[in-house]
């Protein structure tokens, strides 16, 4: 019996760590078909958005399709959303590219081993936090704080796609440096190169804006006119590239992707180099974040729509699989891609299996289908990776955040600013240090309002807010915040004004409804408190404490020292000093059921 309960134990641990073989048994010919229609839509939307954020991580764009075969296959064996599609993404392409661009130059060996072991650090990096469930860890990068870099990056990213949009050169490792490089070069512009990069703009902003609606007015069903907008990109790929060939535009200056290489990528050993991880350990750590959250962030939003559940410590372990599946196969940092999975989701993606087929199209492509991107030209994946991006700019929230919290405004604001001033990782810095720093400040100064009793009830609120009644010998202030090291200072300087301005105050009674903790700094002012009260012939009572306060309490001297009791409702702990108080509550009470 003991170890029939064992390997069912075993059982389930194991398949908590790998999903596949819990919904795996499940797979029938139905999930198949659908799973299959899925990959095939995903696929012709990731090919074009896979050679275009390779270009902007600074690395060949086949390596783009490398980083699109083995993290599908890897997190549909460890993931848990059934519709997050894996890959690269436009943030963690540009923040590869800041990373790998402080080591060495791009198209150097150099470079993209940098790239590949920011994808096997990350990887690893997020592998040991799933493993110890350290997915809190991500929380400390507040939405603020990630929609300000977003935004910021989605700025970045188009402005520095405008060079090859306009057929000039434009680099820079910050929004500064690109607009200073743009304005210095925009005499030369390829006016060929430009008409084919504004084109393709044109129409892909088209696409996403105006063929739906044209399509439903043919009377075109929603689903296809969906897939339709899906696949605009590629329409624009195929289109330009058959102009570029027909037309002999290479031969006049238009910058091409030229020759990709065929064939699958070679399972290979990440760089070694531990000086090297050394280096990029930071930056792969702010990449494993960011991905992370993002990745998260749309798996539970899908989810939710289906009452589907997802596992975030899991999810984790399973980016991290993908990250390192990528590196090993040539690739560089992915993650869950938003407009890829909500193509997924909407496309009825019912398992992580549209995944796998997704990574054998790309694979098929890889084999067969390279030579035709040879005339594919640069503008044209520039253009893509603008309009895909500038749907990540968001300063609608800018707004809404200003009505909201000013100091989460304050740090969505400096995020922004100093990502497009300094750069991608200074940038992500300085917002999270801000946002602990506004936490510990908010924290530090808790709120605390001095409470009545409402007339006639045993309801206890805020003077300043409500009509009550008070006794001029009685100090009840509510806490509105946990109790630790931070705060402890100010909770002594408070009640020490309080009293010293009202000398008629016999009690001070603390209402805790809201403490959840109470750390060993909190507990020595409590007791500094306490002793002073005592000595000005004031007794201090608490009322409304949580059982495990209660318990942590108990183990110190603290109770046993408390010049006044612990009652269990505010209004208790005011009948106890003043019952004509709670008779005059009472009366008022009965008087209320007769009529």
């Amino acid at each position: 019996m003991k170890n029939s309960n064992f390997k069912e134990s075993a059982s389930k641990i194991f398949k908590s760590y790998i999903p596949i073989l819990e919904w795996g048994p499940k797979y029938n010919k139905k999930t198949l078909g659908n799973d299959l229609i899925v990959a095939v839509i995903v696929t012709m939307m990731l090919i074009p958005q896979s050679l275009a954020y390779a270009l902007l991580a600074g690395l060949p764009p086949e390596v783009g399709l490398y980083a699109s075969m083995a993290p599908l296959v890897l997190y549909a064996i460890f993931g848990t959303s059934k519709a997050l599609a894996v890959g690269p993404v436009a943030v963690a392409s540009l923040m590869t590219a800041a990373a790998a661009g402080q080591l060495a130059s791009q198209g150097t060996s150099e470079y993209y081993g940098a790239a590949i072991a920011l994808a096997i650090v990350s990887g690893l990096l997020l592998m040991i936090m799933g493993f110890l469930k350290l997915g809190f860890l991500a929380n400390f990068l507040s939405h603020p704080v990630i929609a300000g870099f977003i935004t910021a990056s989605g700025i970045q990213i188009a402005a520095g796609q405008l060079g090859p949009v306009l057929g000039i050169d434009a680099h820079g490792e910050s929004f500064l440096d690109i607009a200073i490089s743009l304005w210095l070069s925009i005499s030369s512009i390829h006016w060929i190169t430009a008409a084919i990069g504004i084109g393709s703009l044109l129409f892909l902003f088209w696409v996403r804006s105006g063929l739906k609606p044209w399509l439903l007015g043919l009377k075109m069903s929603v689903k296809v006119a969906d897939i339709m907008v899906k696949v605009g990109p590629v329409v624009t790929v195929i289109g330009t590239i058959f102009i570029v060939w027909a037309m002999g535009l290479d031969e006049k200056g238009v910058r091409i992707v030229g020759e990709v290489p065929e064939g699958l990528p070679k399972i290979q050993m990440p760089p070694l180099d531990f000086a090297l991880w050394l280096k990029i350990l930071v930056p792969a750590l702010l990449i494993s974040i960011v991905g992370y959250v993002e990745s998260i962030s749309v798996a539970l939003t899908l989810a939710a729509k289906k009452r589907q559940r997802v596992d975030p410590d899991q999810e984790l372990i399973a980016i991290g699989a993908a990250n390192i599946g990528s590196a090993v196969s040539g690739g560089f940092p992915v993650t869950g891609g938003f407009s890829r999975s909500v193509v997924n989701f909407n496309a009825g993606a019912e398992t992580p299996a549209a995944g796998v087929f997704t990574a054998v199209g790309i694979a098929l492509t890889t084999l067969f289908l390279t030579p035709l991107l040879f005339f594919l030209p640069n503008a044209t994946l520039a253009a893509t990776i603008i309009v895909a991006v500038l749907s990540l700019v968001d300063f609608h929230a800018l707004k809404l955040t200003w009505a909201y919290s000013k100091t989460d405004f304050a740090a969505m604001l400096v995020t922004i600013i100093i990502t497009l001033v300094e750069g991608i990782e200074p940038g992500l810095i300085a917002g999270v240090g801000l946002s602990i720093f506004l936490h510990l400040y908010k924290t530090s100064r808790p709120h605390v309002a001095v409470v009545g009793q409402l007339p006639g009830t045993e309801t206890f609120r805020n003077i300043e807010r409500h009509g009550v009644v008070t006794d001029p010998k009685i100090l009840s202030l509510r806490v509105d915040e946990s109790l630790y090291f931070p705060n402890a200072r100010f909770m002594e300087d408070l009640i020490n004004s309080k009293v010293a301005a009202n000398p008629e105050i016999r009690h001070v009674i603390l209402e805790c409804p809201a403490v959840n903790v109470i750390d060993f700094s909190a507990l020595e002012s409590l007791e500094a408190i306490n002793h002073r009260l005592k000595d000005g012939g004031i007794s201090l009572h608490l009322s409304e404490v949580k059982g495990p306060i209660m318990d942590s309490l108990s183990k110190s001297h603290f109770l046993e020292e408390l010049t006044g009791k612990v009652h269990l409702r505010q209004f208790d702990a005011v009948a106890s000093i003043n019952p004509k108080l709670a008779d005059h509550t009472r009366n008022a009470e009965k008087v209320s059921k007769r009529y």
